[in-house]
Formats: C-alpha cells, structure tokens, sequence
C-alpha cells in the first residue's frame, strides 16, 4: 500500500538546528512516522526531545557548535553509539546576518558561509561514508530558502550559502545517487521562525512580504511536516537533486 512507503519505522534521523523553530517541526514530524532522532543543536533540544520521546520514539540530544567542522565526527559516533546506524540526514541548522554590501564584515560572512554551508559539506560527507558502509542506502534533505532562487537584500552571505545548498543538492545526488542514497533539499518560504523575526517585526517589509504570499500567511514548522516524511521516506525513491519550495506561493507571483 502507497501509505506504507511514508513509514519510517526503524530509521535513525540525524536533524541539525532541532532546538526550535523549522529543525523542530522536521524533526518531531519525521519522529510522528516512525523515525528516532539525533537532535544536534549549540542551544537545548530538551523540548523537542520531550515531545518526541511522548510519541513513544527515541531522541538523543547532541550539542554541537556547527560553525566548526570539529562538530561533524562527534555527532557521527554519538549517533552509532547509542542507535547503530544512520538512514536520514536533515541539515538544517543556518544562521543569518543581515547588513548592507557596504558595511558587511568578514566575520558575518565566514560566520554563517561556515555553518550553512561548510559544515553541511563535511557532515553530510561523514553520514555518507557511513551510508554507504552500511550498504542500505539513505536519504539527506538540505535545507534550502527562497534565496536559493533571489537574490534578497542586506544578506549577502545568506544568500550565497543557501544558493551553495541549491547547488551542492545536485551534485550530492549526482555523486551519491549510485549508493542509492537520495539528496533533496527543501526550500521553505517566509517562515515565522526567529531568523525572520525582523522582517516580522517591520510593518513595511512585513506587509510587502504578505501581499506577495498567495497564501495569505507565513509558514509554520508544520508546514514543512510533509515534505520532510515524503523526503526522507521510500516514498521519494525516485527523486534525485531537487530542491521543493514550500513557500504558500511565494515564487509563483
């Protein structure tokens, strides 16, 4: 039956950012299928860890400060220490930092390219590894934003990282596709997550943003439920390199 290739039970997800906001919405959603969960995160993932644990799943929480590559083996061992393999990477944890070309850092740049991208690189190439030892394949899910596709304003790191995640999607798929090992990314819309927290805040961008929005509304962690179980599942065995827009519409104006 169709809906039982949507099941993830037995898998292990590995789930980057999974403190709040998208990264908990993905990560508690994978876990409503069936998966357990490494939760990997520099803040707490308690409370995710709790609300996946009241679904009667497994959940493990690894602090890991992602702006450094030093991150990526420990989270690796700590997952096969305490579950034994590895299925489904979901690399979502990116920061943002927002000035204008004229005034941006050094730091704001290396900041989050280091993180959004750097580091999705590298773990993403420590999980395949193990993937492919493990020989059952597996599914990775980037994710990626509206930026992968505009250009934006006053983020210019921002959107040369999610722009590398558009791209490094395809060539991961290109390169792990023969281990049957699945990449896609998600690139969800305007969000009400803390990274979007000013342009919520600001009445003009706020508004211009809505009025663009077939859907009338900004996204929730829920909406990106769907698409990470169908990403992540049996269900998306055929995809390859793609990157979905959950965005209410965004880019269809």
């Amino acid at each position: 039956m169709i809906l039982d290739k949507f099941k993830l039970n037995g898998k292990v997800a590995i789930v980057t950012g999974a403190a709040q906001g998208l990264g908990q919405g993905i990560a508690i959603g994978l876990a409503e299928a069936g998966a357990d969960v490494a939760l990997v995160d520099i803040l707490s993932t308690e409370e995710t860890a709790t609300k996946i644990k009241a679904l009667r799943k497994k959940a493990i929480s690894i602090n890991a400060d992602l702006i450094s590559i030093d991150s990526v083996q420990p989270i690796i061992d700590k997952t096969i220490e305490t579950f034994g393999h590895i299925d489904i990477l979901v690399n979502n944890a990116g920061i943002i930092r927002r000035a204008p070309i004229t005034d941006y850092t050094e730091k704001d740049w290396d900041d989050v390219i280091n993180i959004n991208q750097k580091t999705l690189f590298f773990l993403t190439q420590a999980v395949a590894k193990e993937m492919i030892k493990q020989g059952n394949g597996g599914k990775v899910i980037n994710t990626a934003s509206m930026l992968s596709f505009q250009g934006g304003i006053l983020v210019p790191s921002y959107t040369a990282s999610k722009s590398a995640v558009m791209g490094l999607t395809k060539l991961m798929a290109n390169e792990l596709g023969q281990y049957n090992i699945n990449v896609n990314a998600i690139a969800p819309g305007y969000m009400a997550t803390e990274n979007t927290r000013p342009l919520r805040e600001d009445p003009v961008r706020n508004k211009a943003i809505l009025d663009r929005i077939p859907a009338g509304r900004w996204g929730t962690p829920d909406d990106l439920k769907g698409i990470a179980v169908f990403l992540a599942s049996e269900a998306s065995g055929y995809m390859q390199g793609y990157t979905v827009a959950v965005d209410g519409g965004w880019l269809s104006r």
